[in-house]
Parts: C-alpha cells; structure tokens; sequence
C-alpha cells in the first residue's frame, strides 16, 4: 500500500502575509509541489486568516487535480477582516460547502492556539460533531477526525460517523527529538491504526513529521495518507523544493 503525501501550503501563506503582497504566490507554489511529486494539497484556514486565507482556498480549488484537503474547526464563526484587499472569513463550514472539497479534516482548535495542539474529545464534543459529519458526507465529501492515538476515543470517531482519523503525530514526533521512550509511543500508533483499520476506519496522520522521523513512522499499518508543511518548506530552503519533495516521498517507500 502507497502512502500519499499531501503538502500544508499554511507556511507559505504566512510569509505572503508578512508583507503587503502576493508572493510567494500559493496557487502557483501548489502547482510545483504537485509538478515535484505531491499527490495532495492541504490548507488549514483560521478565522484570523494569519496565513491561508478564505479567498486561497476558492482559488487553489479552481486549479487542483488532485485531492485538496481542507482542515480546521468546523464550529469555528464568521469573522471580519481588518486587512485592505482580504475577504471576510465567513466561517469554516460556509466554506467548505461552497468548495466541496475531496476531504475535510476537522480539529478541535481555537484562536488562541499557535498550532493544532490534539485530538477530538468525543465524549465531550461527539453530539456536536455527528451531524456536520452527516452533512459533509451528504456533500460527497470524504470526512477525517484529528485524534489522539486514543483507542476509546478512536472506537467513538467511528460511531460519530467518520471516514477516517487523522492521527496528532506531535507527541511522536516530540519523542524521537528528545530520544525518550520513542518505541513505546511509536506503538501506541502502531496500535491505534490497527485499531482504525479493524474499526473500516481510513487513516491519515500528520503534525511535525519530518525527514528525520518520517521513515519509521511510515511502517505504522495501513497509513493512508500524511499532510506535512512546516518542517518540509523548511527542508525547501536548505535543499530546493523539488529535492525536499522527493527525499519525503522517498520516505514513504516511493
């Protein structure tokens, strides 16, 4: 089985923003990361849009051939911009009706975090989530819940109606830095796909994955897809982006 890579253009976005500008440009920035390997395009906007903007969106979804993911909180609100030349953020799931894009990730992040943080707690916000589930499917879109490798709580992302889960690799990835104890939580993964699998549940994992921790996470069973954007547009600087795309692919086994 493949593993697909599907590339966060969030980093990209942040540095446009940090000027009055459209460059770097994130269609066109898309459109090599797909010439260069990606077999995905991921995009998390935030009603503060400090980096993937709502108009992105619309225009990456005009242009992508392949399959465009599209993360973030679908209880997050409307939100009005104060930036000249920026739309208004009209609220995740307004947004994601009108695009219907090929998958939709939900996270339970909030304004106030610098970056998804962890998983759904479905005991808490499962109620919640089940019927924009059910709408989102009605709108042929694939649906994946970001989760924590949490067998209980991976068993109420199947009953709450999801496609697939999306497995927070943060804590992973914070144990290989460090060294500590990275084989046991490399199995509380191992374990958790295992689980998703025997569930019919689809898996996909992402969140600080890079060249060094990548190749051993990729043997987790039946991985489906990973979103990495951070840590490659990084590697895109010290080695250009058409090398950095095919030394993460490399990773995955292609």
């Amino acid at each position: 089985m493949s593993t697909d890579l599907s590339i966060n253009l969030n980093k990209i976005a942040l540095i446009r923003n940090s000027r009055d500008t459209e460059h770097p440009n994130v269609c066109e920035h898309a459109l090599r990361c797909i010439a260069y390997g990606a077999d995905g395009i991921t995009v998390h906007p935030r009603p503060d849009q400090r980096h993937i903007r709502a108009d992105d969106c619309f225009d990456l979804a005009k242009i992508l051939q392949v399959e465009f993911n599209i993360e973030g909180n679908p209880l997050a609100p409307p939100m009005k911009s104060d930036r000249k030349g920026v739309s208004d953020y009209p609220g995740f799931m307004e947004l994601v009706r009108e695009i219907k894009p090929a998958q939709c990730t939900l996270v339970p992040d909030s304004d106030q975090q610098l970056t998804s943080d962890h998983g759904f707690d479905l005991t808490q916000s499962g109620d919640q989530i089940a019927p924009i589930i059910a709408e989102l499917k009605a709108l042929g879109i694939r649906v994946s819940l970001f989760m924590d490798p949490d067998p209980e709580q991976i068993k109420l992302a199947k009953q709450v109606g999801s496609d697939r889960i999306e497995l927070y690799t943060g804590p992973y990835a914070a144990a290989v830095e460090t060294n500590h104890n990275v084989e046991a939580v490399f199995q509380q993964f191992y374990q958790a796909a295992e689980l998703a699998a025997d569930l019919g549940l689809g898996l996909n994992a992402g969140h600080d994955l890079n060249l060094h921790n990548l190749k051993k996470f990729a043997t987790v069973p039946h991985l489906l897809e990973v979103s990495i954007g951070h840590f490659l547009t990084v590697d895109a600087i010290d080695m250009g982006l058409e090398k950095a795309i095919k030394a993460y692919q490399s990773c995955l086994g292609k």
